[in-house]
């Protein structure tokens, strides 16, 4: 698995080009059909003379959500929503065709809770349709551009399916890849990095047993979530009843990303954190085709609720109660 602490290297780019199963194919000729002739040049050669459309109706195509904002907060691709210390450098993806890392530091001296300073995101090559790309953002550095300089995949034939584009330079960027379903948002808000991604299923699922490090995929490990008494040692210049209306105007229901805002404003003593959360929010809105999954209820908030909201916290605790023993 690795030093967490330093940059993973990915797979070389001179190794054989990872391939795309049946499904996820036929999942990009649909989700993506402005690109489906350059596709279909870029995955010539893994293309089955068994492909039918038939079969896509039998097994609708699967998209998967991550993110990761504030303190940072990580929601997994199985809707585990966690807070991390994961200070320096850790990988939030890792498969065949894909690589991100986010680097953190602590929000303020003596503080456990971190926030994203740095994003690196690496396209692996891929035979005959993209060279391999690299995107790399700090905090007050957003390209909208790849390392290189380029805005697309290169001259391969499907070299336009990898684009990035900006409509608020500085602070926002958003990366399509259309031969691998995959779109990817980058904010930055409050001094913070935010990353946002929506990506086939077939696509996150291409690692081995060795790419077993993943914060999209298992959360944050265990000796990194930050538990309610760790959330409770620092306190800034905010209350919990003024970091609380803060986050109400943007957040009304008080879901993970509430509770996420909350925690953000009280350790940072920065409301300019609400937009960190709110953003969050619309990017997961945008990006989960099931509305149901939107907002996740945690057990351990770790936020002390207002002296108001007690008689609300009795009746969901019966509410849980009761939905347990039926």
């Amino acid at each position: 698995m690795g030093d967490p602490g330093q940059s993973p290297s990915p797979r070389s780019p001179h190794g054989s080009p990872p391939t795309l199963s049946t499904l996820t194919l036929l999942l990009l000729l649909c989700g993506y059909a402005h690109s489906q002739c350059k596709i279909l040049r870029c995955n010539a050669e893994y293309v089955s003379s068994t492909l039918s459309f038939s079969r896509l109706h039998g097994r609708p195509p699967g998209f998967l959500h991550c993110a990761s904002f504030g303190d940072p907060h990580v929601r997994s691709f199985h809707h585990h929503f966690h807070t991390c210390r994961v200070q320096g450098a850790w990988p939030l993806l890792d498969n065949d065709f894909l690589f991100v890392q986010a680097t953190s530091s602590p929000v303020a001296s003596g503080a456990n809770a971190t926030a994203t300073r740095k994003l690196t995101i690496i396209f692996k090559n891929m035979q005959e349709c993209i060279d391999q790309k690299v995107y790399q953002a700090e905090v007050d550095n957003l390209p909208a551009a790849f390392e290189d300089g380029s805005v697309n995949g290169g001259d391969r034939p499907g070299g336009s399916s990898l684009s990035i584009r900006t409509t608020n330079p500085g602070s926002h960027v958003e990366i399509q890849a259309a031969y691998i379903g995959t779109t990817i948002i980058i904010r930055q808000t409050a001094g913070q990095l935010a990353f946002s991604i929506k990506v086939a299923e077939d696509v996150a699922r291409a690692f081995s047993a060795e790419q077993d490090l993943q914060l999209c995929v298992g959360g944050c490990p265990p000796s990194q979530r930050l538990s309610h008494s760790e959330r409770s040692l620092r306190r800034g210049a905010i209350s919990t009843d003024t970091a609380r209306r803060l986050c109400k105007e943007g957040l009304p229901v008080e879901d993970a990303y509430f509770h996420s805002c909350v925690f953000d404003v009280l350790i940072s003593g920065d409301p300019n954190f609400t937009v960190a959360a709110q953003a969050a929010l619309e990017d997961a809105r945008a990006f989960l085709p099931d509305l149901e999954k939107l907002h996740l209820f945690p057990s351990d908030a770790g936020i002390p609720p207002s002296s108001a909201t007690l008689p609300a916290l009795f009746l969901s605790g019966l509410f849980v109660l009761w939905l347990c023993i039926q």
